[in-house]
């Protein structure tokens, strides 16, 4: 997608900096791909805060272990 924007340019300076991007638009797409990615665990956690994940009591590090090596 083309997409024409105004943005000052200490703004797009950093988002090059950080995200090590070839260019403007890589450095973009770098910046708004882990913007979304940061988004998506701050809802997660907000989910998890209201519904904690909840374990039997039975569960050991060791069953885990074992049922993974299957």
């Amino acid at each position: 997608m083309k997409v024409t924007a105004i943005l000052p340019e200490e703004l797009v300076s950093e988002v090059k900096k950080y995200s090590k991007g070839k260019n403007i638009t890589d450095s973009l797409k770098i910046a708004l791909s882990e913007w979304i990615e940061l988004k998506h665990i701050i809802e997660l956690n907000k989910n998890i805060s209201k519904k904690p994940i909840e374990f039997e009591d039975d569960i050991t590090a060791e069953k885990i272990r074992e049922i993974n090596r299957r």
